[in-house]
């Protein structure tokens, strides 16, 4: 015990939520930033080795989306029993371990593990679920979304730095050093941690519900829980859509003779813009209903998708379309954990989000791989940009039935009672 307080701070300016927000929004800044410009090395990665193609190189961040998704749920889980600081501890090491492997590796076998696993595993206990789940257990429910957008915001800041921070390392000393470069970054993450100190949400702290529900009992209910159901399945086309994009969309612009920094300037447009939609996004998650922004937010993508797609390419409409983009971009992760929170309560919202963003990164996964995959047998991206269209209205249809209610606590499922739906 002695040597868990020396570990991690208990002072009780650290327990201020304030501090636990601010801490969180830093983690997500750096893990969710980097993470957002690894599709910038893809042009200088494939010219450099033979041995890598856009189809390698997009199957290891797929792979990286999957283990990011796979390992969430788990990640959460621990956060959920033993606190958030020693799984962002961990997952900051990895994280930086897999950026270091990665800039030395010069086959699809060490891309896939540096960059796919380690990264991946690393990226799963440093971002939503654990940083989320910290952040919403310390904010009463009135002021959650917005706490939880505010976190969120920084992922969005970070994607908005990362780009021209990236770019630079990567036009200074090569793609190999400014993969070395990120990992002293992500190193700071470890730095952080200890702020997250603290085991699991306490009903007396934070008056929230289903403090005597077990974490089966806990699973079990939002798996019995329709609305949870189609929350998952929407955030699986959200992943898809993102990572296309996200990875994919730098490349394309080469592909219809636009200028290179056009790739760059593309994403650091949406990381601008995002910051902006993103806290928008979690405040009125505070006033209105979560599930009907979440709707139109995913109208919005597959009408500019589809207006992208038809349009002449140029400069003008790239940006247009990367800001309008960036708009919705993480707007829905205050939104979808802001509804987890609401239905179930804070208890194992690292858990529940957790398992929500499995699927997301299942999507994820899919639209990394596949768009190269496709550009490799099709020699073009229409196909996906059209795919990312049509299921953004498949998400938003989902989304409209949705019970956001919350569980009361004489309904709630508790272990060895049945429940029905």
């Amino acid at each position: 015990m002695h040597a868990a307080h020396s570990i991690y701070p208990t002072l009780q300016a650290f327990r201020d939520p304030r501090f636990v927000l601010f801490a969180g929004s830093a983690i997500a800044l750096v893990a969710l930033g980097m993470r957002h410009s690894f599709g910038l090395f893809l042009g200088p990665v494939t010219q450099d080795l033979q041995a890598i193609d856009r189809e390698t190189f997009g199957f290891a961040i797929a792979l990286q989306n999957l283990m990011w998704g796979l390992a969430q749920p788990f990640a959460g889980m621990i956060a959920d029993r033993f606190g958030s600081a020693r799984v962002v501890f961990a997952g900051g090491m990895l994280y930086a371990a897999g950026l270091l492997f990665a800039s030395t590796s010069s086959t699809m076998l060490g891309l896939a593990l540096s960059l796919g696993l380690l990264v991946g595993i690393g990226l799963s206990a440093t971002s939503y679920a654990v940083v989320l789940g910290a952040v919403g257990r310390r904010f009463p429910p009135e002021k959650r979304s917005t706490a939880l957008g505010i976190a969120s915001l920084g992922g969005s800041v970070g994607i908005f730095l990362s780009v021209p921070v990236t770019l630079g390392l990567i036009d200074a000393f090569g793609w190999s050093l400014a993969l070395v470069s990120l990992a002293l970054v992500a190193l700071t993450m470890c730095l952080m941690a200890p702020v997250l100190a603290g085991r699991a949400f306490s009903v007396s702290a934070n008056g929230g519900n289903g403090g005597e529900q077990s974490l089966g009992a806990a699973l079990a209910e939002a798996l019995r829980h329709r609305g949870f159901l189609l929350l998952v399945i929407g955030f699986f086309v959200c992943g898809f859509q993102l990572a296309f994009i996200g990875v994919h969309l730098p490349a394309y612009l080469l592909d219809r003779q636009l200028d290179v920094w056009l790739g760059g300037a593309a994403l650091a447009t949406i990381g601008a813009a995002n910051i902006v939609g993103t806290f928008a996004c979690g405040v009125l998650g505070d006033h209105v209903s979560k599930k009907n922004v979440l709707a139109v937010l995913y109208l919005i993508r597959a009408v500019i998708v589809a207006l992208f797609v038809i349009l002449p390419p140029s400069a003008i409409t790239t940006l247009v379309f990367s800001a309008l983009i960036g708009l919705t971009w993480l707007g829905t992760v205050p939104l979808t954990s802001g509804i987890v929170a609401q239905i179930f309560g804070p208890r194992y919202l690292a858990t529940l989000v957790g398992m929500v963003f499995l699927m997301h990164q299942l999507g994820s996964f899919l639209g990394a791989w596949l768009g190269g995959l496709v550009f490799e047998r099709t020699g073009s991206y229409d196909l996906i940009w059209w795919s990312v269209a049509l299921s953004g209205i498949a998400a938003a249809l989902l989304h409209w039935p949705i019970d956001e209610r919350p569980i009361a606590d004489g309904d709630r499922l508790r272990p060895g009672i049945s429940s029905n739906d």
